[in-house]
């Protein structure tokens, strides 16, 4: 179906697994993915790799979507698994997840960076052993007290007027992963970034 030069492309949704966590601010990422894997008709329902992943095309692309099943602080796990079978390179890995910096209903596409103390991504970075790849950053709001235990706050969840601006902000996150395929970063950027 490929030739052998077909461009491979991975986007991954990073969350927890389990009811518990479904509707969690940290489970943006998977949320996110759904709603592209429902839109690209892809079912993500292969298990391997410690995750679940779907095959399709896109733009005449093979494309990966990956939900990594390790929890949260192991994502990196799962990517690298996949990423080193299909030999997909740290650029062409975009990753959609949660971040406690943006209000809830905001984007941010990044081409690059730190983990910025979200341990999915830390993990990421230490298991490709690159900081170079795209992010879609979902705006899940900043805890509202200092003290508050940031690991709970990541794991509460939204208040139904931050579920209502959620709902479009989930189906922008998927369709600015495929404009940073498509058109690139700074495209990305440019369209899906909330002012």
């Amino acid at each position: 179906m490929f030739g052998k030069r077909s461009e491979c492309w991975l986007i991954v949704g990073l969350g927890n697994p389990g009811k518990e966590y479904e509707r969690t601010r940290h489970n943006c990422g998977y949320r996110a993915i759904d709603i592209l894997a429902n839109k690209l008709g892809c079912k993500i329902d292969k298990a391997k790799f410690q995750g679940l992943y779907g095959q399709t095309t896109y733009s005449g692309k093979r494309l990966y979507l990956l939900k990594p099943l390790t929890y949260m602080n192991l994502s990196g796990k799962s990517v690298l698994q996949l990423s080193a079978y299909f030999n997909i390179p740290p650029q062409r890995i975009i990753i959609m997840f949660d971040d406690i910096s943006l209000a809830p209903g905001r984007l941010r596409v990044r081409g690059d960076g730190s983990a910025g103390g979200h341990n999915g991504i830390k993990s990421i970075i230490s298991e490709l052993g690159s900081q170079d790849f795209p992010r879609v950053k979902i705006g899940v709001g900043a805890k509202p007290h200092p003290e508050q235990d940031l690991a709970d706050w990541v794991l509460s969840s939204f208040t139904a007027s931050e579920e209502k601006c959620l709902s479009a902000t989930l189906e922008n996150a998927g369709d600015a992963a495929l404009c940073i395929l498509d058109k690139g970063i700074q495209d990305a950027a440019n369209r899906y970034n909330s002012k």
